[in-house]
């Protein structure tokens, strides 16, 4: 059973401030997916993570996702691929605290975009590493980009390629971020309310009240997460993705297929179970 997780950066980090890792999240989060990889040894995991409080803020300093020229200053593109690896530096070596086999695998050494859009990856060596039961730990990205110079991936676009190729095909995507989606932003309205299913009934009027995301982003923040998700299940119809927040003990119920009821599913159709 394949199954791709991914830690949001606004989870294992602060978003509001520059390279601020919570390391006591990530932490938990990796004891959670050894809980569930004892339990369940058959499971085959992909994690990969946001860049939260690290890429974010030197992407959005120097427009990386906008594009630079090939003779403009790409000392920028550098920064962020830079600050992007310390995060996953982070990651990788509490995973690995725990028992986790986690390998780190920088995404950008292969990536090759067009207009902001993966189009790209070699995906060899990931694919090897799963094979010799490693865990492949993937992070969002700069690229280099055929039209505009230089794009951010993020960790979902990289997900989703991920899906598409048959020997990595997921049965279920976990997302660890924010408890769910909501009719509104639950911060700021408290009439929010959290919605559990999106299917292809509701999912016009999803992505008409999906916001975006707290904090320094250039990813496009929920609406763009919930539409790439949506696009992928589109594609196979078999797949689920599972958005939750990062409660105690959640991803684990999540990897095991005990959370149901908690987050929000997004499946093709409205009679797929939970």
């Amino acid at each position: 059973m394949m199954i791709f997780v991914k830690f949001g950066g606004s989870v294992i980090t602060d978003k509001t401030q520059p390279e601020c890792a919570d390391t006591a999240t990530i932490r938990r989060l990796a004891g959670e997916l050894r809980q569930a990889l004892d339990a369940a040894p058959e499971l085959r995991v992909i994690v990969g993570h946001g860049s939260g409080s690290f890429g974010h803020v030197y992407a959005q300093r120097y427009g990386i996702h906008r594009g630079i020229a090939p003779d403009g200053d790409w000392m920028g593109f550098a920064l962020t691929a830079s600050a992007a690896l310390r995060l996953n530096r982070i990651v990788v070596d509490e995973l690995i605290a725990v028992g986790v086999p986690a390998l780190a695998l920088q995404p950008s050494a292969t990536l090759v975009a067009h207009h902001g859009r993966l189009v790209r990856w070699e995906t060899g060596t990931l694919e090897r590493a799963l094979e010799r039961h490693l865990i492949p730990v993937v992070h969002g990205d700069v690229a280099f980009d055929d039209m505009q110079g230089s794009a951010i991936i993020s960790t979902e676009q990289l997900l989703a390629h991920l899906a598409t190729l048959p020997p990595l095909r997921p049965t279920r995507i976990i997302l660890v971020g924010e408890a769910g989606v909501y009719t509104a932003d639950p911060r700021s309205n408290p009439q929010a309310v959290r919605i559990a299913r999106i299917d292809h009934t509701n999912i016009s009027e999803v992505l008409a009240s999906a916001g975006a995301s707290h904090g320094v982003d250039v990813t496009g923040g929920m609406r763009s997460k919930v539409e790439l998700m949506w696009r992928l299940v589109q594609a196979t119809p078999t797949l689920q993705v599972h958005l939750i927040g990062p409660d105690p003990g959640l991803l684990r119920r999540a990897l095991l297929g005990d959370a149901g009821g908690e987050g929000t599913v997004i499946v093709w159709n409205e009679a797929e179970q939970g």
